[in-house]
């Protein structure tokens, strides 16, 4: 399957973008984000990873592949995009640790990583951390998360011992998907906006 594009008028970068475990390229989620960012100056290239393409082929939802056959096909994609501009790497969520550990091995060339939504561990299972790889990632790395995110409240997050180089944008009262509650006086299309602004100034900081 062929990249999706969201081009920018005057692109100062690519970023290629990978989707979470239960949502494909085409989420609200995904196409909001993407559309946020070539409207800040960035090429947007989203993509299934193979099992999602299955999924929609069969009209039937289908669990994520291994991480090895994850990690290739990201890396596939990325051979996809020609190397005019510099070029990070994002995903939602797994997308977004899949990300991480691609530039944790240091197979591809990218001037950033940056992960939405990351699974620092399963929900109710604070004990089972993914981020041992977080200090061979030796690019610059920016992490936008809600505060109450079940997979790494701030509060847990910010007790745990990981590199103090990685940057975070915390969204106020935000979940996984970034969305508030009501009372909290924020909107989930508000933090959508907060967290596009967020990647674009991370990687105007990094190509300075």
């Amino acid at each position: 399957m062929s990249l999706v594009w969201n081009y920018a008028e005057n692109p100062t970068a690519n970023l290629l973008f990978a989707h979470g475990a239960g949502a494909g390229l085409d989420s609200d989620f995904m196409v909001e984000l993407a559309e946020l960012l070539s409207e800040r100056g960035v090429n947007v290239a989203r993509f299934d990873f193979e099992y999602m393409q299955q999924a929609k082929v069969l009209n039937k939802r289908r669990p994520p592949d291994r991480a090895p056959k994850l990690l290739d096909c990201f890396l596939e994609n990325r051979q996809k995009i020609s190397s005019d501009l510099p070029l990070f790497i994002a995903g939602k969520s797994m997308g977004g640790r899949m990300a991480t550990l691609l530039a944790a091995q240091n197979e591809v060339d990218v001037h950033g990583v940056i992960a939405l939504g990351y699974p620092f561990h399963p929900p109710g299972k604070p004990e089972k951390l993914r981020t041992e790889h977080f200090g061979d990632v030796t690019v610059p790395f920016l992490i936008v998360q809600g505060e109450r995110d079940t997979f790494g409240t701030k509060e847990e997050v910010l007790g745990l011992s990981i590199p103090k180089t990685i940057q975070f944008e915390w969204l106020q009262d935000g979940d996984h998907s970034f969305k508030p509650r009501k009372s909290s006086g924020y909107s989930e299309s508000g933090h959508r906006v907060t967290a596009a602004n967020a990647i674009s100034d991370f990687i105007n900081r990094v190509l300075l």
